[in-house]
């Protein structure tokens, strides 16, 4: 069933949620001060491509940096990725068929504001190595 969800996700508005993860990954590289964001950029892109079956978890390692950061990030270029996805939701939930699909865009939008700090993990990772409840 991921794989089915995947795939319609990924023609449906994944791809299009990558790039602008990509083009946002792009700039803070050319940045150099930023690479951290547009490393977190990259990661996120590859999860907005492929994000049925697997989950984002907290790094047991992230601090004070990734908080200064994630302030940063939201001010550059969070708030309008997460647009992207409110937008792309509200556009999917007009039809009845993508509802789920607009379910995940919104699931998407904390880590599009907030992505230093966290890892994706497949699910059964998550819920082995870091007591996350299973849905």
């Amino acid at each position: 069933m991921n794989i089915l969800l995947n795939v319609i996700w990924l023609v449906v508005c994944g791809f299009w949620m990558a790039i602008g993860y990509v083009v946002a990954g792009v700039i803070c590289c050319l940045l150099i001060v930023t690479i951290p964001f547009g490393l977190a950029a990259f990661r996120i892109a590859d999860y907005t491509l492929w994000p049925f079956g697997r989950t984002l978890v907290e790094r047991p390692d992230a601090g004070a940096a990734s908080m200064i950061g994630n302030v940063i990030w939201f001010l550059v270029a969070g708030w309008w990725l997460a647009l992207g996805h409110l937008v792309t939701a509200i556009g999917l939930a007009a039809t009845i068929i993508g509802i789920p699909l607009a379910w995940a865009n919104l699931k998407l939008i904390p880590v599009s504001l907030v992505p230093l700090g966290k890892q994706v993990v497949p699910v059964e990772q998550a819920h082995r190595d870091y007591l996350v409840p299973p849905r």
